[in-house]
């Protein structure tokens, strides 16, 4: 079964799923009172110089000031021979060559890109080196260096493609050859090098006329930009339940990939687009923190700020045959789950995965050998480390934007976010804490406490004994409210 897109498009909101082999892979969601701003380009000014971080904080006119490292300052009086791999070798950054105080000064303008959109508490992330992205080409006017995506294994093919690029590329301008230039003409190349050119040019003249801060360049919208960066031959249609959206994507086919062939289908039906394709299910099971295997086993999955934990059980799974074997079955299929709820619900940055405890270490190195093989297919930069013996492993997943569980979920109000109250019981321990450092300073000789319901029925019956005491001792007479709008762990003492 072929690869599909189907795009679901409202006056509020814009969501496109992957689908890969019948399954949802991926999930973009754009909504219009927050449109994504990775890619966008902004004239901004410096606010603060931290040499101790070796970093800035610049206003780009963004609720929080913008995080710049000085590996991401462009310094114009240098040239940078030497290049850090990025993400599918597509994005080479620099090594700095000076301190950051040497390079930026409280009050300087700058021109810069969103790199990371703003994730929690955290400000956007940005680069003073802009990479402007075309179908088959990158363009970063201020490297002067041409990559070869690692995807392109072929080396006869890398140098064909390097050899194009070296000859027509701009003076001083660099240039990444995406994957999908594979086996691509040199016209393609050249139609795609003019556009960008043209783009920057652009850019910088409009740069030259505003003042800072302010946005100079938005990137494409969801839908152009899921289009231009997933749309191969391997994905043989687009479903869209949008005409105005049908047009726009049609017009900037025809603009940007004439070559391209494609089917694109109009849904007119009155069950709603993901209903028909069976994606909201699969949605809401992503937003879910435990993830049942067909075996019977289990992944629970929780996101915290610091990193993500992902816990592999047995769960109803006993196995045929002995325990070792039924351990390495079960992280065998966590393996291909988990890999593919990291595509699924875009989970980045430090990831601990805690398999099942394996006592061979061949079985270790089997499923270490799954999990590479299954992140394969991940467009995002995977680093893993070995299994250790305790069965966890280590890795980091490129994080450019919020997970799909951040993104669609808040903290819990009741909670706070913490996934768990104080139990009932323990509230009404408390409450006798309390009572016992109030009841000295209280004159009179009735007091007042007003507690959750729950907790009123409880110190009505199985903790009686406790109110008993406390009046036996303080010789004061305790009379519990219940208040329905208290929150279980809240409670109120007053003399009444």
């Amino acid at each position: 079964m072929g690869n599909e897109l189907v795009i679901n498009t409202t006056s509020h909101e814009t969501r496109i799923a992957l689908i890969e082999n019948g399954t949802i892979a991926e999930l973009y969601v754009e909504r219009s009172r927050v449109k994504g701003i990775i890619g966008n380009i902004y004239k901004g000014r410096v606010v603060r110089v931290l040499p101790g971080m070796q970093a800035a904080f610049v206003d780009i006119g963004l609720e929080k000031a913008a995080f710049l490292y000085v590996a991401d300052v462009f310094d114009a009086m240098d040239e940078y021979d030497s290049y850090i791999e990025g993400e599918q070798g597509e994005e080479p950054m620099p090594h700095p060559l000076h301190p950051i105080e040497e390079l930026l000064q409280e009050g300087q303008e700058l021109l810069v890109q969103i790199s990371k959109e703003p994730i929690g508490t955290k400000g956007a992330r940005i680069t003073a080196h802009i990479s402007l992205p075309g179908r088959h080409l990158v363009y970063m006017p201020t490297v002067d260096h041409v990559g070869i995506s690692r995807r392109i294994e072929d080396e006869a093919e890398r140098e064909r493609l390097k050899e194009i690029v070296d000859r027509i590329k701009p003076v001083g301008g660099g240039f990444i050859v995406r994957t999908v230039s594979d086996g691509k003409s040199e016209e393609d190349l050249v139609a795609d090098l003019h556009y960008l050119t043209k783009l920057w040019d652009e850019i910088a003249k409009k740069k030259d006329n505003a003042g800072a801060p302010t946005l100079i360049h938005s990137d494409l919208d969801v839908t152009q930009k899921v289009v231009r960066d997933i749309l191969t031959e391997s994905v043989e249609r687009i479903v869209v339940d949008s005409k105005p959206e049908y047009d726009k994507i049609v017009q900037f086919i025809s603009t940007f990939m004439p070559k391209m062939k494609y089917s694109i289908e109009l849904y007119d039906e009155e069950e709603p687009i993901f209903d028909h394709f069976g994606l909201e299910v699969e949605i809401s099971r992503a937003l879910g923190r435990k993830v049942w295997l067909k075996s019977g086993g289990y992944i629970i999955i929780e996101q915290t700020e610091a990193l993500t934990a992902i816990d592999v059980n047995t769960g109803r799974y006993v196995g045929k045959h002995n325990l070792e074997d039924t351990i390495l079955k079960t992280n065998l299929e966590a393996v291909k789950e988990i890999a593919y709820q990291l595509r699924l619900r875009n989970l980045g940055g430090i990831i601990i995965i805690d398999f099942i405890d394996m006592e061979k270490e061949v079985n270790r190195e089997k499923v270490y050998g799954a999990l590479e093989e299954a992140l394969k297919s991940d467009k995002s930069k995977t680093n893993i480390l070995k299994i250790s013996e305790l069965g966890l492993v280590e890795m980091t997943r490129k994080r450019v934007r919020e997970s799909l569980g951040r993104m669609m979920c808040e903290p819990c109000p009741y909670c706070e976010g913490r996934g768990y109250v104080k139990s009932k019981i323990s509230v009404c321990h408390e409450i006798f804490r309390e009572l016992r450092r109030e009841m000295l300073d209280i004159r009179g000789t009735k007091v007042m406490l007003t507690v959750h319901p729950q907790v009123a029925d409880l110190l009505y019956d199985e903790e009686r004994r406790g109110l008993e005491e406390l009046e036996k001792n303080f010789k004061k007479r305790i009379t519990v409210r219940a208040k329905p709008g208290f929150h279980q762990e809240q409670f109120e003492v007053a003399v009444s």
